[in-house]
This record gives structure tokens, sequence and C-alpha cells, in this order.
């Protein structure tokens, strides 16, 4: 009914950058929502960054100042501008959505996940 199809990871080097993209497809009505999270080996998936509709956003403390996150509602997609990056930055992303679809109904969606290594 709603996917969600993440783009973007890679392999890059101590202090690089990488773009990851997400968007959203399906019967959408509007999307409340939209967020990234990531879990490295080991450890339990935390948030990352999210952006409401109205374009607030939020961050983890350990990556504020080096990610931004940005919306295109358009075309329902999340980026995640991630520059500066740390080998502490490896990890699997997944992006979150909330969506209301034309039905009304609340669904939450996850993409499949993007592996993001960096190395040092």
């Amino acid at each position: 009914q709603v996917q969600l199809v993440e783009s973007g990871g890679g392999l890059v080097q101590a202090g690089g950058s990488l773009r990851l993209s997400c968007a959203a497809s399906g019967s959408i009505f509007t999307i409340n929502a939209m967020g990234w999270y990531r879990q490295a080996p080991g450890r339990q998936r935390e948030l990352v960054a999210v952006i409401l509709s109205a374009g607030s956003t939020n961050y983890a403390d350990s990556v504020k100042g080096r990610f931004t996150i940005s919306r295109d509602n358009d075309k329902n997609t999340v980026y995640l501008e991630m520059n500066s990056l740390k080998p502490e930055d490896t990890a699997v992303y997944y992006c979150n959505a909330l969506v209301l679809t034309t039905s009304k109904q609340y669904l939450e969606r996850w993409g499949q996940g993007t592996l993001v290594t960096v190395s040092s």
C-alpha cells in the first residue's frame, strides 16, 4: 500500500560525504513525519534525524552540525546529507515515515535499509 525505497549508501573514507535518499510511493494522502534511523552491528536502532511536514527538524546529538535532513513534499522524498563522516557512523541506515493514506489510515513504514561504511 505504501513503500519506501532508499538509495545512496556506500563506502566512504573518514571525513567524506554521502547523501541518502528515500522515496515514498503508494496510497499517500500526506506524510506527517519522515526520518532516518541507523543500526550498527550489535547495537540497537537509533534515531538519526527527523523532519515534520512543516519543516521542523530534530537530530541526534552525535550528528548535529554534520548531518542535514530535508524533504521534498511534492516528491514524497526525504534526504540525509552526511558530511564529516566518522567510522562510528558506520551502520545500516533506515528510512521511516508516518503516512496518512488516501483511506485516512495512519501507517508507519520502514525502508529496506542502506549500508553506510566509513573507513578510517
